[in-house]
């Protein structure tokens, strides 16, 4: 079955992330194909490369990385991304802001990105 996960909840403070992180992690080992990762909202936060937990605390970012080497695109809401402070070189480059902050693994992408996930997928789950 065909799965597209879309994520509304930041990498700390809730507990959206990491029960997305964990169904994503066990649609795959289940053999399920996991399409896409959309993140929105405050979900947008879970691509900021700034983010930097405690030693002793699991470090979801770099997590969700692991899950794009194994094929699954990570794809984070523009607008949200950019009211929030999340942004990519290019975007950075043409808002002329000092610098970018985007995890890579992650892609920047519209809402027709979603659209078209949603419509490739059998199940939508958010979180």
């Amino acid at each position: 079955m065909h799965y597209t996960l879309l994520v509304t909840g930041p990498a700390y403070g809730t507990q959206q992330a990491s029960s997305a992180l964990l169904f994503a992690r066990a649609l795959l080992k289940a053999g399920h194909q996991l399409n896409s990762i959309f993140f929105y909202r405050e979900g947008v936060l879970n691509g900021n490369q700034l983010t930097a937990p405690a030693g002793d605390e699991f470090d979801i970012v770099r997590a969700w990385q692991a899950l794009q080497q194994q094929g699954v695109t990570l794809n984070i809401c523009v607008a949200a991304a950019l009211r929030r402070g999340v942004t990519d070189e290019q975007e950075a480059t043409g808002l002329g802001l000092a610098a970018a902050n985007l995890q890579p693994g992650f892609t920047l992408a519209g809402l027709g990105a979603l659209a078209e996930a949603m419509l490739t997928s059998d199940r939508v789950v958010q979180f």
